[in-house]
């Protein structure tokens, strides 16, 4: 079957290196806008999403990421745009929704011709005092955990072919 949106699903790649001109207003609207559209438990549009482009705050994520990873290098890829996720703490389904809110944006960033790399670490990260701090700059309510982030940007190359699907990967019970 011929489809357009099944075929940006699988042309889709993680972007592990990226131009260092910033996105456009209109893309990173666009990137938004779609995970604000993701599948919430009972439509409750409970996470919120924060699009860092300041580079200040950006060295500071880059830093508490990497703390928590071990490493020094930038977790990020020097992506010219970090996407953070945040849900209710206490929520049944946060993971699940949050999920679905960074796989929409992969799937608008692509489509609108940019790269995107969900990043983990996120969770450990604001629970410290110091992303605490953050998620109060960023003016959000209480209770609530990152669930997760994308680097966003333009990709500084082609991406790999994707690895062949392995054998057994689905199965039909009728």
């Amino acid at each position: 079957m011929e489809n357009e949106f099944l075929k940006l699903i699988e042309t889709r790649r993680s972007v592990r290196k990226y131009q260092p001109r910033q996105i456009t207003d209109e893309q990173l609207d666009a990137v938004l806008r779609a995970g604000t559209f993701a599948p919430t438990a009972m439509g409750m549009q409970s996470p919120f999403i924060v699009a860092v482009q300041d580079k200040e705050i950006m060295d500071e994520l880059v830093r508490m990421n990497a703390a928590v990873m071990g490493v020094t290098s930038n977790p990020y890829y020097d992506a010219p745009t970090i996407v953070l996720v945040f849900v209710p703490a206490d929520g049944a389904n946060a993971v699940q929704d949050g999920s679905c809110v960074l796989d929409n944006m992969m799937l608008a960033a692509h489509a609108i011709g940019l790269g995107s790399c969900w990043i983990n670490r996120e969770r450990e990260m604001f629970a410290t005092e110091d992303g605490k701090r953050m998620m109060q700059r960023f003016g959000l309510p209480d209770g609530l955990m990152g669930i997760g982030a994308l680097a966003l940007g333009y990709p500084d190359g082609e991406p790999k072919e994707p690895k062949p699907r392995k054998d057994g990967y689905t199965r039909v019970v009728k």
